[in-house]
């Protein structure tokens, strides 16, 4: 009995001090985007691997690589590719020139309100409009109304990666209202029916997606898995993590899980869409 009561007396004392083991916790921080796709795999990782814990936070892509260059977090997840002179940051910090992995793709889709009878543009309209060398809906064949732009703020991936690729690296018209997230613009435009603004095609909610052509005599494009995994759609990209060197342990584990089959189906279940198909 007493051996019994001595073993007993063991495994409480290995599941107690496992329960109460301290987790790792993985910081992730940056596009705002990115956010509910990085809370939904932090989460679905977690409860397959509860010694693991996750923070997420937003902010923008701007304040992720920032926050990577101070050290003040593991991963920055990222609308737009790291720039040269935050790779050089990265470096004199580190001796780095840290790690670049492609978690997902995404759509930046052209909002307007429900009842805008508009159904398409070229990119060079959508450059027009936002920086206002058109301002009226009746130019693009819609109703004679004073255009709304609802933008990002200025350290969202999203605006750098919308004004290098559509707005050919020109400034945003300055009657353009700048939200603090995707979801934000959304909203505005959602109850302004003369607003239009871009964000993620997963935030397309209550609102219009319109179809947008590359150019006058290309075919217009909606954005959805097909055509942005072909690269159709002409307003598409990468989604990016960031990491100062290559991922090791828990890290590595969770970013491998991530390319992984598994990790890309919670990528289609939240609108966005994989890097390829499994």
């Amino acid at each position: 009995m007493k051996i019994k009561g001595l073993i007993f007396l063991a495994l409480v004392a290995i599941l107690t001090s496992a329960a109460f083991a301290p987790k790792k916790t993985i910081t992730i921080k940056g596009s705002d985007t990115m956010v509910i796709l990085c809370q939904r795999w932090s989460e679905k990782f977690s409860q397959q691997n509860p010694s693991i814990q996750f923070q997420v936070t937003g902010g923008g892509s701007g304040t992720g690589i920032a926050a990577l260059i101070n050290g003040t977090t593991d991963i920055c997840a990222s609308s737009r590719p790291i720039k040269p002179a935050e790779v050089e940051q990265l470096k004199a910090k580190f001796n780095t020139k840290g790690v670049e992995i492609k978690v997902a793709r995404d759509g930046l889709s052209i909002y307007v309100h429900k009842s805008n009878p508009l159904k398409k543009l070229t990119v060079e309209q959508v450059m027009k409009v936002f920086t206002g060398k058109i301002t009226n809906w009746k130019e693009l064949g819609g109703a004679d109304k004073k255009i709304m732009l609802y933008s990002r703020e200025n350290n969202s991936g999203s605006l750098e990666f919308f004004k290098e690729h559509v707005l050919n690296k020109q400034d945003f018209d300055s009657r353009a209202q700048h939200m603090p997230g995707t979801a934000a613009v959304v909203n505005a435009v959602a109850k302004d029916v003369n607003g239009i603004g871009y964000g993620g095609a997963a935030y397309g909610k209550d609102i219009k997606e319109l179809a947008i052509a590359a150019g006058n005599s290309k075919d217009y494009i909606s954005p959805n898995e097909t055509t942005i995994l072909n690269g159709k759609y002409p307003i598409s990209r990468f989604l990016y993590f960031y990491t100062k060197e290559r991922p090791q342990n828990e890290m590595k584990k969770f970013i491998d899980w991530i390319i992984a089959k598994e990790g890309q189906s919670v990528v289609t279940e939240v609108g966005y869409f994989p890097i390829k198909k499994f």
